[in-house]
Formats: C-alpha cells, structure tokens, sequence
C-alpha cells in the first residue's frame, strides 16, 4: 500500500461534498444560460430600436421604448449579479465544507494509525475502503501487499495459500475468532457493521496473553504434579501410574518397597513390564486389567513373602494405575478368624441343642449340626436360605409373631411342638436373643432351641394324675350336700394356692441358698487349694536355681495366676448380678490408695519395660475403698496389658464437688466405635501384646457394675495410635477417718523380712505347709499352728518374740481369725501387727478389721503383694515402737 495521505476518502464521507458541488455547477449553469439569454434580448432590442428609426419612427416613441428596455436591461442585470453574489457565497462555503472535510479524512487516518489493532473498512460489497499500516505489516511476512478494493474472500484465499494462518478456532457463543499466524503469533478478529452496509474489522494482537495463559496453565500443572506426587508420596499403598505407551510416569516408595524395584531402575523411566520381571504375577495381573478396561483385584507374594493386593484401574485415555496394598496381618488376621471359626463350629457342633444366626433379612447366616440334622438338611446348606422358606408355612405362621419381636430387638423365650425331618413331634423351647450393634441398631438375632418333650409329658402325665385324683375325690364326696360341696371346693381351691405359694417361695429360697453356698464355695474351698498351690509354686520358683526348671515353675505360676483371675472375676460378676455387694462408704486419704497400687504395679510395669508413674494427691474421698481399689487396679492392668512401650500414669484432676481419678497410656488406643461395646461382659480388644494374659474380657464389665454399685461416673477417651484416659468421679470427703489397711505403702525393702519371726495360724495343713516353704525363703522365722490353742502349745505368749501374726479367718469349730488374733495381742507385751487373710468379702468384716487396726488380704494371695504388705506392718511397728 502506499502512504496514508493518498488514500481515498471513505465514501460516508466524501459522499455529501460531492452532492454540493453538482448542485453548485448546475445552478451556475443555469444562471450563464439566464445570462446568455439577457445579453440576446438585449441585443435584439437594440437592433429593433436601430432598425425603428431607419423606418420612420418617431425619435420619441422610439426613446421611450429604449427606455423601458433600458429599464429591463437594468432589472435583469441586477438579477444576475444577486445570482453572481450568491455563486461566490455558495462556492465559499463549498470550499470551507472541502476543508473540513479533508481535516476530517485526516483525523480518521490519525485515529485509525493510533489504535494497537489491525484496522480494515470494507462497504457493502465487502471491497477494502480504509485499512492502517497494522493490517499491512499483518501481511508483511508473506511478501504480498493488500490493496483497496480487495475484497474479504480475496483476504481469506491469500491467508490460506500464503500460509500467514496456520489455525483458526472460530468464534462460538457471541465470541470472537482466533487465528493462529505463522510466526507464533496469536491475532483475536472482532467485526462490526456499520450504518451504510459496511463492516469494520479489527485484529488484537493477544500473543503475550495466550503466553501469559500457557505459562499459568504450565505452572498451575507442575504445582498440580507436585502435588499429586506429595499426595502419592504419603499413602501408605504402593502406587504406579503407567502411560498408555507402557512406561512408567509416577510411583512412590512405597511401590518400590512393596515390590522390590531398585530407585535406580525406575527414574529412568523404563516400561512398566522391564520393572516386573521379578513379578510375573503382578506384571500379568496388571496387562489383563488394562487390555480389559476393567477394574481387577488379586493378592501376589511378596518379593520378602509377604502378600499383596494388587488392584489396578484402568485409565480413560489409556494407560494404567496399579495400587499395591501390603495385607499381610489382615490375611493372618483373617486365617486366624477362620480357624476360630473351625472351633466355634466344632464346639456348636456337639452342643445338645440347635444353635442358629438369623440376620435382620430373615436369612441363615450360621447353624450347628443339630439344626441341620432337624430339617433333614446337609451340613451347611442352611446358609443364606430364608427362614420363611425353611420352616412350612404353618410352622413359619406359630412362630412369626415371635420371630418379630426378635427383629425388632427384643430377647423372647417360648414353647412350642415342632415336627422334625423325621416326622417326629417333639416339644421345644426355644429363645430368640436380639443382637444389637454398637450404634444400638437390631442386627439379626440368635436361636437356641432345646428339646424338652421328656419334661413336657412328665408335667403332662403329673397334670393328668392329679386331674383322676380330683375326679376320684369328686366321686367319694359326691354324697355331700351342695353347701358342702361348695365349702369343700373352697377349701381346696385355697389349699392348692397356699400350697404352690409356700412351692414358690421353698424354690426362691432354696434358689437363694443354692447362690449363696455356691459364691461362699467358690469364695473360700475353690481359693483355699489356688493360694496353697499359688505359696507353694511361688516358693519353688525362688528356691530353684536352674533356669529350665525355673521356667517352668514360673509357667506354673502364671498358670495359677489365670486360675486365679477367672475365679476372682467369675466370683465378682456374680456376686454384682445376683446384688451382694454392698458398698461401704467411709472417708479416706486417697494418697494411701495411691502408695498402695503405685506399689503394686510399679513391678508389673517394669516387668514389661513400661515406665509407671504416680502424681501424689492430699484429697479426701468419701466412697468405698476396696471397690474403688478394683476400679483402679482394672484401670492400671489394662492399661499395661495393652501397651508395648511407653509410660502408664496414675492421678486425679479436681472438679466441682468431686474429684476425677484418671489412668493414662500410650498404648494402642480404642476405635470410637468401641468405646462402649468394651464395657460389655465377654468383649475383648484385638491388639493385645503376645505372651500377656487375655482374660475373659469381664474386667471393664465389673469396673462398669461397681461403678453403678457406687453411684460413679465413668469416663473413657482414646485415640488410636496415641493412647488412652480411663476415669472414674469420685466425692470429696467432709472428714478424715483413720484410713483403710489396704496394703502397702513404703517401698519394698527385701532384705527388710530377714530374721522376721511370724506366728501363722491356719486350719488348712497345705496353707501352712505353702506358707512356710514361702516365708523361710525369705528368711523368715515362722511358727505354723492350725488353730490358737496349737499355737499355745509352741509358744509363750507372753515372752516369746514376734513380729508379726498372720491369721486365717475361717477357723475349725466356727472360730475366727479375729478371735484368735485379739487373744494373742491381747497377752502379747507391745504393738504386734495383724494380718488377717480371708475369701470374705463382706463389708462388715472389711469394717471389723478396720475397726480393730489389722490390715486385710483376699484369698488367693499373691506372693508379691504379701510380701509388701509384711514389710509395711513391719515398718510401722518400728516406727511405733520408736
């Protein structure tokens, strides 16, 4: 193109000037024609006037002609000259408009070379009228020069065939259209039209925003992959992507951990299936999932043996995510699970009584052999049918009702007749106990069903006896008057209901005595042989210098000591249901509880490499003392059975009107889930260290009655990995009494019980025998007698030296402990201290031995606890004496 100066001027404007200049030139025109034809009639009037007088005329008549002809000579003449005047004004202005407009033209080319676009005008025939020097450096790379009159199809063709456009993505959505140039840039066109049918264009140059929008999307992508590989990175599956091309574009540790690949292998990018030579499995696994489009799941061996779940998830767009889980302890988890789904199974099996789970959708999901011998049906083929279809429809309609109820959550015992497989009418009790789940939610229920047709036609055949008795009386007094008859059937019908009442209550109290004598069983003639066989195993152990044999007599200690915890926990969840224990409130020092269990379980901590603390406290509590001490003591084995390694602390926060005891550890923690269900009888958690006792997971169940016993609050909170609080709210005290004897605490001194000399009194030989054997070990001196009056007969005591009495409670004869023990202090010259052993856990006797200033042990006794507690009364002897 050439310069600016020498292009055209747009027609909307060049348009009007040229419209004024016809309309000048023809008026001109015009007024030259009037002109012309003045000056003709001028002179033809002349020449009439020279042509009149050679005729003859009168020289005036002639004159006043030309006269008049003057006159309009002289008026046309005026007219043209207005006419002339206003020529001159008119081309004046005409030639101000052409200024102006010319100005105008250039201030457009000015405007239009200003503005940073590309500019284009085309009319309506969409020919260029206008375009600036942008447009033409646009088309500069290409060597071709656009001219006026080129039209848009002409601009199009050119692009293409020059190659200036490389990529166009037209406008969409009241957009714009974007082109991209041969030289990497980026032009944006917007168009417009304009009022006479034209249309201007513009294209922006937006290289450096499509620059600035490619930097921004690189840079928001490599924080995205940063983050996407600290996201890999930190899970604790294996994870490998894999490109559509078999290569492997992102892994993390935990992949080459799981898998055995070598960090130099992998950053250098090689296929996927060179990384897994060693993993045929895997490798295999993974080409089926991706060939397949599917998602696939299996579990390999390790390259260290452990197993693997390898799932692999195929990608849209190709390509693979392998995720490597390692599942090992839930593999031996589950194989555990399943062979203690073989005991169960073998247990139910040869249970007299069919044992069923029906789910909440009515479906077996558990029967024994006998309730599949019942219906006639193979082992295990029960599984998952209905109970709807199992039974007949008649059967299934006697039973729904009940059935229901169980659903329902609600525990139903009935008796009904039912017909076997046989064909055989048997009459059966059964019970339907509702399973509820830790969110309180009805989950299925058990069945238990008995048979009882033997029982049942007993009471039939007793029901049909008495009836012929009746009858037989009916018929000998048939002879009676009415009023007789009336009186007679009276007194009988009063008879019978005296009778069953006093039935009644011979059966409740013969129930209550049954309870009794069996928790005073278990109480003193089950533990009396566990504490003989636990002084006896304890003195063997010591007493024993070979390791092997040592081992030994410690396994049999630790025999005696699971013995010895079912029987106290069995005992004590008894006597909680049956509603015997009674606490005995009194006001204490909590510190002398502290001192005593800081005691005790100092050991068992450091036995187990735990570190035991406790937080001195100088509050005064007002509960029970004995049933707080197992409160805590439950609390502190806990807390040590389930910690590997850490510390176990023991103290109390103060709170209004009361004070919270609480236990801490850093062991594995609880699920939220279970916090409540531990406190249910038989509920264990699963994450116990191996070699430690398991119990029957009675212990929170107990901790939980005596708490209600008590009237306390219980508190739990854990977290899994870091630790729990277990806490119990307890009242301050008004007043201090005389605390409890409940066991030790000053620190053991072993070389303290040397030269001792202790008076035993024990009607058990074994006890005195195990006690001895125990104490001697020690290097005690000790006198056993089996009852005062034997005692009296080896001692003086008035003047033979002792240091401590201990006695059994239960004595020969009805005789106590107690009795014996007030006669011996009674003649012995100064303080000697008392240590009464006994299966009584009465509050009266705990309030009785209190009152007289003995301390108290339960049976079975542990060696360590009597062991602190004889160097205990031992030292507040000498400190007495002092």
């Amino acid at each position: 193109m050439g310069a600016t100066s020498t292009r055209p001027l747009p027609r909307s404007l060049s348009g009007s000037r040229d419209m004024t200049e016809q309309q000048l030139q023809a008026r001109i025109a015009e007024l030259e024609e009037q002109n012309r034809k003045l000056e003709k009639i001028n002179r033809a009037l002349i020449e009439r006037v020279e042509n009149g007088g050679s005729q003859g005329t009168t020289p005036y008549a002639a004159f006043e002609h030309s006269v008049v002809l003057a006159e309009q000579v002289r008026e046309r003449t005026d007219a043209l000259n207005n006419a002339l005047s206003e020529l001159k004004v008119s081309h004046q202005d005409l030639r101000q408009a052409n200024d102006q407009a010319a100005l105008a033209h250039q201030r457009l080319i000015d405007a239009i070379e200003s503005i940073d676009d590309a500019f284009v005008l085309f009319d309506e025939q969409r020919r260029i009228v206008l375009f600036n020097s942008k447009f033409e450096q646009v088309w500069a790379s290409t060597g071709l020069s656009l001219k006026t009159g080129a039209t848009i199809q002409d601009i199009n063709r050119l692009a293409h065939e020059s190659g200036l456009l490389v990529e166009e993505y037209p406008a969409s959505d009241g957009g714009n259209t974007v082109f991209l140039l041969s030289d990497g840039r980026w032009v944006q066109m917007s168009e417009r039209a304009t009022q006479d049918g034209g249309l201007v264009i513009l294209y922006t140059d937006i290289t450096a925003l499509k620059q600035r929008e490619r930097a921004d999307k690189e840079q928001a992508l490599a924080q995205k992959t940063r983050l996407l590989q600290n996201t890999v990175d930190n899970l604790s599956q294996g994870v490998v992507l894999v490109t559509p091309e078999g290569r492997v574009e992102l892994w993390n540790d935990r992949f080459l951990e799981l898998t055995g690949v070598q960090p130099e292998q992998v950053r250098s990018y090689p296929p996927f299936a060179a990384l897994m030579l060693d993993n045929p499995a895997i490798l295999q696994h993974a080409m089926t999932a991706a060939q397949q489009g599917e998602e696939l799941a299996s579990e390999q061996r390790g390259h260290q043996g452990q197993v693997i779940e390898v799932r692999t998830h195929p990608m849209p767009q190709g390509g693979f995510v392998n995720t490597y889980t390692d599942i090992t302890e839930r593999h031996r988890y589950a194989e555990s699970l399943r062979k203690s789904e073989q005991w169960l199974r073998l247990i139910t099996d040869n249970v007299p009584a069919q044992i069923a789970y029906v789910d909440s959708q009515l479906r077996y999901r558990f029967t024994n052999k006998v309730y599949d011998e019942w219906f006639g049906k193979p082992h295990g083929s029960l599984y998952g049918e209905s109970i709807c279809t199992v039974y007949t429809e008649q059967q299934y309609a006697r039973i729904e009702p009940y059935v229901q109820q169980a659903v329902r959550g609600e525990s139903v015992t009935f008796e009904a007749w039912q017909t076997n497989a046989r064909g055989e009418e048997r009459y059966m009790i059964k019970s339907y106990v509702a399973n509820i789940d830790p969110q309180d939610e009805p989950d299925g229920f058990f069945v238990m069903t008995r048979d009882i047709t033997e029982r049942r036609r007993s009471a039939e055949a007793l029901e049909q006896s008495h009836q012929l008795l009746e009858q037989r009386v009916k018929e000998r007094t048939s002879e009676l008057t009415y009023l007789n008859e009336q009186l007679r059937a009276e007194i009988i019908e009063r008879a019978q209901i005296e009778a069953r009442l006093l039935d009644a209550k011979q059966d409740a109290e013969q129930a209550n005595l049954s309870k009794t004598k069996f928790l005073a069983a278990v109480s003193h003639d089950l533990l009396q042989p566990l504490n003989a066989a636990r002084l006896f195993s304890t003195a063997l152990s010591e007493q024993i210098q070979e390791s092997r044999n040592r081992e030994l007599a410690t396994s049999v200690s630790n025999s005696l000591d699971d013995v010895e915890s079912l029987l106290r926990t069995l005992v004590d969840i008894s006597k909680l249901d049956a509603g015997v224990v009674q606490p005995d409130i009194i006001t204490f020092k909590l510190q002398d509880l502290f001192d005593t269990l800081a005691a005790e379980f100092s050991q068992m901590a450091m036995a187990d490499g735990l570190q035991f603390r406790c937080v001195p406290t100088a509050a005064v509590v007002h509960t029970d003392s004995q049933l707080l001490a197992r409160i805590l003591r439950n609390f502190l084995t806990n807390a040590i059975r389930y910690t590997d390694t850490g510390r176990v602390l023991l103290g109390c926060r103060k709170r209004d009107g009361g004070l919270w005891i609480e236990v801490w550890d850093t062991g594995a923690g609880i699920p939220q889930a279970q916090l409540e269900e531990i406190f249910r009888e038989f509920r264990q958690l699963g994450g116990k260290r191996s070699g430690k006792d398991k119990g029957l997971g009675l212990g929170l169940a107990i901790v939980d009655k005596v708490a209600r016993v008590l009237g306390h609050n219980i508190r739990v909170q854990s977290r899994e990995g870091m630790g729990s609080v277990f806490a119990v709210e307890v009242p301050f005290g008004n007043t201090i009494l005389p605390a409890p004897a409940t066991g030790p605490h000053l620190p053991m001194a072993s070389d303290r019980l040397q030269n001792s000399v202790i008076w035993l009194i024990d009607n058990d030989r074994s006890i005195c025998d195990g006690m001895s054997t125990l104490l001697e070990g020690w290097g005690c001196e000790v006198v056993t007698a089996l009852s005062l009056e034997d005692l009296q007969c080896q001692v003086d005591l008035a003047t033979d030296r002792v240091d401590l009495m201990i006695v059994d409670y239960h004595l020969d004869d009805g005789k106590t402990g107690l009795d014996a023990a007030q006669v011996v202090t009674a003649e012995t010259p100064g303080f000697l201290p008392v240590l009464l052993i006994t299966a009584n856990y009465s509050k009266e006797l705990n309030a009785e031995v209190r009152d007289l200033g003995y301390m108290l042990l339960h049976k079975p006794v542990k060696p360590m606890k009597l062991k602190t507690s004889m160097i205990h009364l031992l030292e507040k002897r000498n400190l007495l004496e002092a």
